[in-house]
């Protein structure tokens, strides 16, 4: 069993700036898959870019691309998500989401094993 807790969110202006970090405990292992997805009022989750931490492979949504950068730390079992030149379509809450034994990035969020519980982004314009 793997928990995951991300922190991170709150208001801030287009054009800012704001990083998120989602911490894993319990029984985690080098063979994560760890994803960020969001999802706004009314819409489906969508994947917003990934990582996959042992064959370091990532992926992002193209419409982060350029902005939004994920990195990891395995020594604190911790994936942050850098996001800059936010947006207001940006807002939305995000949440992070891993999976075991998985090659590359999983697109889907049916793929995921473990979620936390979310995190608020909002964006004014």
């Amino acid at each position: 069993q793997v928990q995951l807790v991300e922190s991170g969110g709150g208001l801030v202006q287009a054009g800012g700036s704001l990083r998120l970090s989602c911490a894993a405990s319990g029984r985690t292992y080098i063979s994560y898959a760890m994803g960020w997805f969001r999802q706004a009022p009314g819409k489906e989750r969508e994947l917003v870019t990934g990582i996959n931490w042992s064959d370091s492979r990532t992926y992002y949504a193209d419409s982060v691309k350029g902005r939004f950068t994920i990195s990891r730390d395995n020594a604190k079992n911790t994936v942050y998500l850098q996001m800059n030149s936010l947006k207001p379509e940006d807002t939305a809450v995000y949440y992070c989401a891993a999976v075991r034994g998985r090659v590359g990035v999983p697109l889907t969020s049916s793929e995921y094993d473990y979620w936390g519980q979310g995190t608020q982004v909002t964006v004014s314009s």
